[in-house]
């Protein structure tokens, strides 16, 4: 059993947190923005709240960590209250955020300084992962780090992997996201042909879902696609249009050339203009079914 604070109680963080606590009991401590979040996760779950990320860091072994973005992350980082100030020597920073590769450096650099150890940690399989504990969880950071952290993330993971030095994970998701984005139109764009032809589109998915074009978009996005309904599930498309960005971006850097991601992330951004800023990323078919 180890001391753990989880800092974020979203979507994700909410059944990632209580996983620690009811699955690998863990000693949990965890903090939110809004504390009555906090309270309803205690009152759920057990366990404690703090006030600050401070309070919540003290004396813990591990640092979990599932906010919004690179700012969040620097407001329960730093500063007085932040965690930074209230981690003991030898804890682990483990950021589950989707944040800029610069970010997770930045962290790492840091955390070296004070006799900490980090590990850019962020996941993928979305709300329902979280909640039945089976995340795919993509790592960067120090050997060490990562084989301390490991038994902690194992607890909600299905795969937690290191794949390089600190950034790494980022630079991952990164690529992760790149492809759902593609992933995401294609079934789309497919979806809609079938319905358009006619065709029995249940009857359709059934056998191209044994075949190459199998994807966990398609079999778990399917329906509500064809149904064009993309509320109260699944991840945000203000969310998504974030790591876009971050992916935009880090391919100025790289050099990489990122077109399809470049035109998807603008359909989402008409998806947004059409009031689906909290719709599922799989809203991509609204633009398709509803001209």
């Amino acid at each position: 059993m180890a001391k753990v604070s989880f800092l974020g109680l979203g979507v994700m963080g909410y059944p990632m947190a209580g996983h620690l606590l009811k699955k690998g009991g863990h000693d949990v401590t965890v903090y939110n923005r809004t504390p009555a979040k906090a309270a309803q996760w205690v009152k759920e779950y057990g366990g404690k709240s703090a006030a600050t990320p401070k309070a919540a860091a003290e004396g813990c072994d591990f640092v979990m960590m599932c906010v919004g973005n690179d700012d969040d992350v620097r407001s329960v980082i730093y500063g007085d209250t932040g965690a930074f100030a209230g981690m003991k020597k030898g804890a682990i920073l483990v950021d589950h955020t989707t944040d800029s590769a610069i970010l997770a450096r930045e962290l790492s650099a840091e955390a070296s300084k004070r006799g900490l150890g980090f590990v850019d940690a962020p996941v993928s399989g979305g709300q329902a992962g979280a909640q039945n504990a089976q995340l795919g969880i993509m790592c960067g950071g120090e050997p060490a780090d990562f084989d301390k952290a490991k038994p902690v993330l194992d607890v909600y993971a299905k795969m937690a992997a290191r794949i390089g030095a600190p950034g790494a994970g980022q630079l991952t998701k990164m690529v992760n996201q790149i492809v759902i984005a593609g992933l995401v139109q294609g079934l789309a764009e497919g979806l809609n042909f079938a319905k358009r032809a006619h065709l029995d589109v249940e009857k359709v998915i059934s056998v191209i879902s044994k075949g190459a074009a199998q994807s966990w978009q398609m079999e778990n996005r399917w329906k509500q696609m064809y149904e064009v309904k993309f509320d109260g599930f699944g991840f945000a498309v203000d969310w998504m249009r974030k790591d876009l960005g971050i992916c935009l971006e880090e391919a100025k850097k790289n050099g990489a050339r990122l077109p399809v991601t470049a035109l998807v992330d603008q359909f989402y951004a008409q998806i947004q203009a059409r009031g689906g800023r909290r719709w599922d990323t799989s809203s991509l078919m609204h633009l398709l079914a509803k001209d």
